[in-house]
């Protein structure tokens, strides 16, 4: 599956659209994003059911800026509409390989049990 570029625009519809998203926040002028940026392809190839979506921060300021991003790459995981994983930092491939097989497994279920408990108390 091609990885979409993501913007203001499209956001909310590739969120909804699909079960898992994963988001890499990125810029032309980091080298350490372009390094992840195979694995982050490579990845996308291997997981054709799940959504990968790149968000450029110097054009997308105002996106990456709702979601206070402060240090590229930063990777962003949603199941369902949730975020399950925000972190600084390119993963190795193994690494983000072990990810995906956790947010896989999770009980999204239980989840927004959690949550609504939260905004209950």
């Amino acid at each position: 599956m091609a990885t979409h570029q993501l913007t203001a625009e499209n956001f909310k519809d590739i969120i909804s659209d699909n079960d898992i998203v994963i988001v890499d926040f990125w810029a032309d002028w980091c080298g350490p994003c372009r390094s992840f940026a195979p694995t982050f392809e490579a990845a996308s190839e291997k997981y054709p059911g799940i959504a990968f979506a790149k968000v450029n921060t110097e054009e997308e300021r105002e996106l990456a800026g709702s979601f206070n991003i402060r240090s590229i790459p930063t990777l962003m995981v949603f199941r369902e509409q949730v975020i399950l994983y925000a972190e600084a930092g390119a993963l190795p491939a193994s690494a983000l390989d072990q990810l995906i097989t956790q947010v896989q497994a999770i009980d999204m279920d239980k989840v927004r049990a959690e949550i609504a408990a939260a905004e209950a108390g």
